[in-house]
């Protein structure tokens, strides 16, 4: 697979993400946004409450925007941001209140959806049920699907406790570095296959009958 490294790519690769999620998780009743890559100082991702996108042909979308300087994190932790605004437009078209206090303030109702899609969330008394992290199942998923980390970011760095702002919702993640990946890739020293797993094993390539290395 080549290497993520264009906007345009990702932006494109962040869409493909977004369908597969959708049809596991939300039986694809999300009405797709506009997934933009910007850099927000106070979110990891936001989505807009009203449609801030509109078509020649008259189609109003909402905008799902992901952090430009979080791009390069694990991919599980990228997938897991996505999934939690995800959350958010699902309850936007359902007429789900999910947040408080200008968007900043998770309840329940985001987490009990969040943690039935595989989130694990956890609580902070400024921003509410909105520390996301992704779980074992949601990293199998991944793995299945063969996602790849995204290779590049803006340096922006990572900013602890950002809550989103005004007409948004955010995303709220507790590190200020990144976390090595949950992942593991091992390809074959001679035909080159690659596979990924969550946790170190011992695995032969089926064509070449030979140990699958590590790659670092």
């Amino acid at each position: 697979m080549k290497q993520t490294i264009k906007t345009s790519r990702t932006a494109g690769y962040l869409e493909k993400m977004f369908r597969e999620l959708n049809d596991h998780y939300f039986n694809n009743e999300i009405e797709e946004p506009i997934i933009t890559i910007q850099s927000t100082p106070r979110a990891y991702g936001h989505v807009t409450v009203s449609k801030a996108w509109h078509k020649s042909n008259g189609d109003q979308r909402h905008e799902l925007n992901i952090d430009a300087g979080t791009l390069d994190r694990p991919i599980e932790d990228v997938t897991a941001t996505l999934l939690h605004e995800m959350v958010h437009l699902y309850h936007l078209q359902n007429n789900v209140k999910d947040c408080s206090r200008g968007g900043t303030y998770h309840n329940k109702r985001f987490k009990d959806t969040a943690e039935a899609c595989d989130l694990r969330i956890e609580y902070d008394p400024r921003i509410g049920w909105s520390i996301t992290f992704p779980t074992e199942a949601l990293i199998d998923f991944i793995v299945a699907q063969g996602w790849e980390d995204i290779r590049m970011g803006r340096m922006d760095g990572y900013v602890t406790g950002r809550p989103g702002r005004g007409t948004s919702s955010g995303t709220n993640e507790p590190t200020k570095t990144k976390k090595p990946s949950s992942t593991r890739k091992y390809v074959c020293p001679k035909c080159k296959m690659s596979v990924r797993a969550t946790r170190e094993v011992n695995i032969l390539c089926g064509d070449c009958l030979l140990r699958m290395e590590p790659v670092k």
